[in-house]
């Protein structure tokens, strides 16, 4: 297992470094390698652009459905006996922001008596959290089928601190305090485990349950909505709106390729899917993702991820001051790269299952590969070290007709690539909520502009966090990533 978690920072620096050594020694075989290479980024760019608008297209059609009309259909026979245990698991976050995310609930358009709602508190997180909790119990307990705190205690055995921890003890407790003890059946409830910043749209429960009805063998799988980052979009920097629209859309595009599809933050589980696996694991960062692993290895590969092509929405990270703001956004960023601890999770589940067909075994670890892989050295190779050999190559090398048009072909490659950066500017303004006083034209030229950005974006906020995450998880011991809480707060209120 030990030596799986060095195989994502052994490629990254291989390529890294090879890149130096090959731009020096083999200057003419790493031209054509660049140039091909962007042509292929260029080529992957537009696939993907089909994939993201397909996907915009459909959520967009999804979101003016009115879905809990659509459950009354004979297609979702047997939606009236579904509960949703909504677990809300919180550090240290305000009021306000709890607040938000339960006025959100309140508004559902679903029958609130079959909403059971869970405000898991982190023990260490002290008075202030609890004070929160009794705030939200006062205002919002009434108002559900079921409102449990919780509070997780810290320093128990076999734990870190952060979320999957506490979520395994929210699920546990919920369990016992509310499933068993009304008799409901755990087939007949899906799990929705939000950061507590998350909101619902209106149909957000309507929606999953008619996918949760319709969908073939239901229990095998995780229900995943596309987050948006548009909470509180308005407050945030370019670069954060830049980086955290850039998530959205990957996921979008993820979304319309089911068989790639992974968990991701906010999403749903059947309850009895849970308990077959053990609730979520509970000392490592990435619970989020590795749920996902939990259940494949479970059930031998029949598991999957189920896209619900609707949208919630959560924080982009801020801070007071812009430096701090640009602290969080490489953080978080960090945060999600660590995600590459489930190689060796996934490396060792399949060494070990033999019963999951060879095919699955290879497509899957080729996908985590090349995704984190991508993840730390795209960038840099597109926008950065593409010019190595110009600077290293060598006297005789910059004599040759292919050192004076590297660049050129290069260039225009790249300048081609920005048409899908253009496309998706443009879908970051249609998806930008309603702001108080309008958006004016001056905006909208604003929240195109920023996209500019994009390069720079995909390096510092991309690929050097990307690199450190792989890194520090091939050095392991004190080198490892515990779990980073991002910073949520209110500063503004620019959103009707």
């Amino acid at each position: 297992m030990r030596w799986y978690e060095t195989i994502p920072g052994i490629l990254t620096w291989a390529t890294l470094v090879g890149m130096v050594v090959f731009s020096w020694a083999l200057p003419v075989w790493v031209s054509i390698f660049i140039i091909l290479f962007d042509t292929y980024w260029l080529l992957k760019t537009v696939f993907l652009s089909f994939h993201l608008r397909a996907a915009f297209t459909a959520m967009r059609a999804n979101l003016k459905e009115n879905w809990l009309a659509k459950l009354r259909s004979p297609a979702a026979a047997g939606w009236e006996d579904l509960y949703h245990l909504v677990i809300l698991p919180m550090y240290n976050e305000p009021h306000d922001v709890v607040r938000e995310s339960f006025e959100s609930l309140i508004r559902a358009n679903y029958p609130k008596e079959k909403l059971l709602v869970v405000l898991a508190l982190e023990g260490r997180a002290g008075a202030a959290a609890r004070e929160t909790g009794d705030r939200i119990a006062s205002e919002y307990g009434d108002s559900f089928g079921a409102f449990l705190v919780t509070v997780h205690p810290p320093d128990r055995a076999g734990e870190i601190p952060g979320k999957g921890s506490n979520e395994a003890w929210a699920g546990a407790e919920a369990k016992r305090e509310i499933i068993d003890s009304r008799g409901i059946s755990y087939t007949d409830v899906l799990v929705s485990v939000f950061d507590v910043d998350t909101q619902i749209f209106p149909d957000y429960f309507a929606r999953l349950a008619y996918v949760f009805r319709t969908a073939p063998n239901p229990l095998r799988a995780i229900y995943q909505p596309i987050p948006l980052f548009n909470n509180n979009v308005y407050e945030a920097p370019a670069l954060a709106r830049v980086v955290s629209f850039s998530c959205t859309f990957w996921q979008m595009m993820q979304q319309s390729r089911p068989e790639r599809l992974t968990s991701f933050s906010s999403q749903a589980i059947p309850f009895q899917t849970l308990l077959d696996i053990g609730y979520w694991q509970r000392d490592i960062v990435s619970e989020d993702s590795r749920i996902f692993w939990q259940g494949y290895f479970r059930y031998h590969g029949d598991f999957r991820v189920e896209p619900l092509l609707f949208p919630v929405s959560m924080d982009a990270p801020v801070a007071p001051t812009f430096w701090g703001a640009m602290g969080n956004i490489y953080k978080q960023q960090r945060r999600w790269a660590w995600g590459s601890e489930n190689v060796p999770y996934l490396l060792d589940g399949f060494a070990k299952d033999k019963t999951i067909p060879r095919r699955k075994r290879w497509y899957w670890i080729f996908n985590a590969l090349e995704g984190y892989h991508s993840w730390a050295t795209n960038s840099l190779l597109i926008f950065a070290l593409g010019w190595l050999p110009l600077f290293l190559g060598g006297r005789r090398f910059n004599a040759t007709l292919l050192s004076y048009n590297l660049p050129h072909i290069t260039r225009f490659i790249i300048t081609l690539s920005m048409i899908g950066v253009a496309s998706s500017a443009i879908l970051a303004v249609l998806l930008l909520p309603p702001k108080r006083g309008g958006i004016s034209a001056g905006d909208y030229a604003v929240y195109l502009l920023q996209w500019v950005l994009m390069p720079l974006t995909l390096i510092i906020f991309g690929a050097i966090p990307g690199i450190e995450a792989q890194t520090r998880l091939m050095l392991g011991g004190r080198y490892r990533l515990g779990f980073w809480v991002t910073p949520k707060a209110r500063m503004a209120a620019d959103q009707a």
